[in-house]
């Protein structure tokens, strides 16, 4: 397993191809510290023995100890471990860890790549557990680039005016294809290492070309990275320790050579749809670690914020309370059942339960804004319009602004600001803007979740159930 800063060298050595502003910038930019230091706390963690087990698994190829956002999982353990780790390391960054795409990628792959291989005779299970070997051994950082710019919503890939507007093979040779299109909203692209691309939805025979599925070095010739990149306000003076941020890209392939070895779907296009479920399924899974924990976040911050303007012991402050921490409880508590519900695939790899994950899903998505909601309603206005930070530490503005910021005379005056500078941050800047839009639709929009939900849920015992209880004989 590598070190922090092994993983930052690594992205100094990487070939420039991170667009920002209509300039090409290195992968160690300012603006990208933010979730680079957000990724840098898996390796942190799985450095400290005081972890062994948690962000450490064992690999099923090798024995070795490696670095769990590496890992498939080869047991219902290794998903509850999975979704605590996830909760834990949320909590230590506040918000999104952003290393969970590349194992739930890996995962779905693992698991159709031998389904396939057993439905058409095809080897690319191996190919796939070759490279992933060289994914532990080497402790790398990859996303998912799982969902295409689609064009118009009404047309299938294979309808489109434009036929690049979904990733597609232009073209196949003996030693492997090549690539065109653009994927969107792809988290930690420009400090990953590894791409690992995925179809985007259900297939045709028509579509054949968009059942493609490969990993590439993230800095590949063709592969253009399109960047934007949010950090919480920069301070000068309240320092909090590690800065946290988020990137996310269009990821453009522009003509990219994908060697054969490591192409892990090639226009089987019943199995495209397959794998973009199973994608959507394990990162769904994954939201019942992470999702908890922002709440966790933000009920923090409510239930200070309600203690600091003394009102904590009010019925309507517990009943809000309460709430977030039915959200959060249910989520997790479903996202247990999906693990301890799990089936065994035909590659050994455990598959989360369908519903399960994604009532959890669901749930985290639509009361995402209800807590952001209480939140700034506990806060009150000040988060918006405080004053900026210099003016705290001016001789003469900051002793009246300490006096004035007062509450509860039994928190000094510099906690008071300190915890408002941190609900601006949360509830005003752009970095929480862009955290809120993401929970809502990252691993799929709510109507998502009701659409695999109605898609697997057995209805039909149900109907059955309501006949036997009216009486009512077939």
């Amino acid at each position: 397993m590598r070190t922090a800063q092994q993983y930052l060298e690594s992205l100094r050595n990487m070939k420039p191809n991170v667009y920002m502003n209509g300039q090409i910038i290195q992968r160690d930019d300012p603006r990208l510290m933010g979730g680079i230091n957000v990724i840098s706390t898996t390796f942190d963690f799985a450095a400290d023995p005081g972890y062994a087990g948690l962000v450490t698994a064992k690999s099923h190829l090798t024995g070795k100890t490696i670095n769990r956002f590496t890992h498939v999982h080869q047991s219902v353990d290794d998903l509850l471990k999975k979704q605590e780790m996830t909760r834990f390391l949320c909590q230590q960054v506040g918000g999104c860890i952003q290393r969970c795409m590349g194992i739930d990628a890996t995962n779905a792959l693992s698991v159709v790549t031998k389904d396939c291989d057993n439905a058409l005779g095809t080897d690319y299970h191996q190919r796939f557990l070759k490279w992933l070997e060289y994914f532990q051994e080497n402790d790398l950082v990859g996303c998912c680039a799982q969902t295409d710019v689609k064009g118009d919503r009404s047309k299938r890939p294979h309808e489109q005016v434009d036929p690049d507007l979904y990733v597609r093979i232009v073209e196949k040779r003996d030693d492997g294809i090549v690539v065109r299109g653009a994927k969107n909203h792809i988290t930690i692209a420009p400090y990953a290492e590894e791409i690992i691309v995925v179809p985007t939805r259900m297939l045709t025979e028509k579509d054949a070309d968009y059942a493609v599925a490969f990993a590439i070095p993230a800095d590949t010739p063709g592969v253009k990275l399109v960047t934007r990149a949010t950090m919480p306000r920069e301070r000068k003076y309240i320092k909090t320790g590690r800065v946290i941020g988020s990137a996310d890209c269009f990821v453009i392939f522009d003509d990219v050579f994908v060697p054969r070895e490591r192409v892990f779907l090639c226009g089987e296009h019943m199995f495209g749809g397959m794998l973009a479920l199973m994608f959507a399924l394990y990162h769904r899974h994954s939201y019942t670690g992470c999702k908890p924990a922002t709440t966790d976040v933000i009920m923090g911050q409510a239930a200070l914020v309600a203690e600091y303007n003394g009102i904590e012991k009010a019925p309507h402050v517990r009943d809000k309370l309460a709430d977030m921490v039915a959200v959060a409880e249910l989520v997790y508590g479903a996202g247990i059942a999906s693990a301890v519900k799990a089936k065994r695939a035909a590659s050994g790899t455990y598959v989360p339960d369908v519903v399960f994950a994604n009532v959890a899903r669901y749930h985290a998505g639509v009361k995402l804004y209800h807590e952001f909601e209480t939140l700034a309603d506990l806060a009150g206005g000040l988060p918006a319009t405080l004053p900026p930070e210099e003016d705290f530490y001016s001789p003469e503005t900051g002793p009246l602004l300490h006096k004035y910021i007062m509450r509860n005379p039994k928190i000094s005056a510099e906690n008071q600001h300190r915890l408002f500078r941190l609900l601006s941050d949360t509830l005003c800047s752009a970095h929480s803007g862009v955290m809120q839009v993401a929970g809502l639709h990252g691993g799929g929009s709510p109507i998502m979740e009701k659409i695999a939900i109605m898609g697997t849920y057995d209805m039909e015992s149900k109907k059955k159930l309501a006949k036997y209880l009216a009486g009512i004989k077939d």
